[in-house]
């Protein structure tokens, strides 16, 4: 039976017209009907607010810092709720998503997300458990990802050109890894009786992270130089470009700065510090050359600004290059960097307000016209978007 005939029925729609009668029936159709379309990426909004937060408690902004953990604290577990009861109501759906390969690696902000709060947690000095506890709960949904997600896509018998399937959002599945190691760093090795095993597992992590940034940079540099690239191509996922190797830098950090005596990361510290150095030289590379075919966009083939909960993964790129300058200069020594981490946590934290008001006036906006609306088509599928590229109105990670 079609998910939209259940649904109708399960909110008892008339049988002559099969639109709710009341408001709150409106309502309740229209939240279904945007779950069954919800982004697999939009975890990347607790991603983005996550590392403002952390971002600002490291540069002295507590109070900020503070407002933020709440607020993330609550997106990330109604985000959760969410996915969960589109695993329920829209299997069908979810397991098409997972399979996509425009939409398929967004799973992986869920792995990011919750590594992002479990740090979250440890930085302004909430409990440790939890913070482990997340780190267990990241490992899982990783593995769960990593492992599905691209054994569906290698063995799916119909597959997209290169030009059409691959883009800046795959870099998430790096993010994903990179946040394992860096709260993993934090949390596993002071609570294992091998703490040598511990640290040559984390490595093992950011060396992985690597490899995955290397393979698929490569692969979305040749789609940038060699295929036609159009201004709807350019969307925020192409920030994960820079945010990628910025969260490599925090992992390489982070192993450094929890290595203690460790014999193993001694004898392998200078590689770990020459290619730290590398992924944050990376980072910068990245942020002019998105800064300009960003104004290419807007100003030159005037694509106007708009709410899509895509531009989460503009601002989580911004607050982690902060964090990671941070930890660079805390590590290496670097005091003429710091300028750098102050400046971008101020742009970061620019972005996340307009963002999160946009989500606000765009959730505002769906209820009253859910409410007010009549005409509410519940179980309707729209084509999907892919993660790199502008959706459709209705495929807006699920708020529209």
């Amino acid at each position: 039976m079609p998910n939209g005939v259940r649904i109708a029925d399960a909110l008892h729609m008339s049988a002559s017209s099969g639109v709710p009668r009341t408001g709150w029936e409106r309502a309740r159709a229209h939240v279904m009907n945007r779950l069954a379309v919800l982004h697999p990426a939009y975890f990347a909004m607790s991603m983005a607010t996550g590392i403002v937060s952390i971002a600002s408690h490291a540069l002295g902004l507590r109070a900020l810092a503070t407002v933020l953990f709440w607020i993330n604290l609550t997106a990330y577990a109604s985000l959760l709720v969410a996915m969960s009861a589109r695993v329920v109501c829209f299997p069908r759906a979810f397991l098409r998503d997972w399979t996509s390969h425009q939409l398929a690696p967004g799973f992986f902000t869920s792995v990011a997300a919750t590594c992002v709060l479990g740090t979250q947690v440890l930085a302004l000095g909430y409990s440790e458990p939890l913070a482990f506890g997340l780190w267990l709960f990241g490992l899982l949904l990783w593995t769960l990802c990593t492992y599905t997600v691209f054994v569906a896509i290698s063995v799916r018998e119909q597959k997209p050109a290169l030009a059409d399937g691959i883009n800046g959002g795959w870099l998430l599945a790096v993010v994903a890894t990179q946040g394992v190691c860096v709260l993993g760093s934090r949390v596993l090795p002071d609570r294992v009786a091998d703490r040598e095993m511990a640290l040559f597992f984390l490595t093992c992590f950011w060396l992985c992270g690597g490899m995955l940034y290397i393979w698929m940079i490569s692969l979305i540099f040749y789609r940038y130089t060699f295929f036609r690239f159009s201004p709807t191509d350019l969307m925020p996922p192409y920030w994960i470009n820079m945010g990628a190797v910025a969260i490599s830098t925090l992992a390489g950090t982070t192993l450094l700065a929890q290595a203690g005596d460790s014999t193993l990361v001694a004898s392998i510290r200078p590689f770990v510090e020459g290619f730290t150095i590398l992924y944050w030289a990376t980072a910068t590379w990245w942020i002019p050359m998105l800064l300009v075919l960003g104004v290419w966009r807007h100003a030159v083939r005037r694509v106007p600004f708009a709410y899509d909960p895509l531009y989460w993964g503009l601002v989580f790129p911004l607050g982690m290059y902060s964090v990671a300058t941070y930890r660079l200069v805390s590590v290496f020594g670097l005091p003429f960097l710091t300028w750098i981490a102050r400046g971008f946590v101020v742009v970061a934290l620019i972005a996340w307000i307009f963002t999160f008001a946009g989500f606000v006036t765009r959730l505002l906006h769906v209820f009253v016209i859910a409410v007010s609306s009549p005409h509410v088509v519940v179980g309707r599928r729209p084509e999907p978007a892919r993660l790199g590229q502008h959706p459709e109105p209705t495929r807006l990670g699920g708020i529209q």
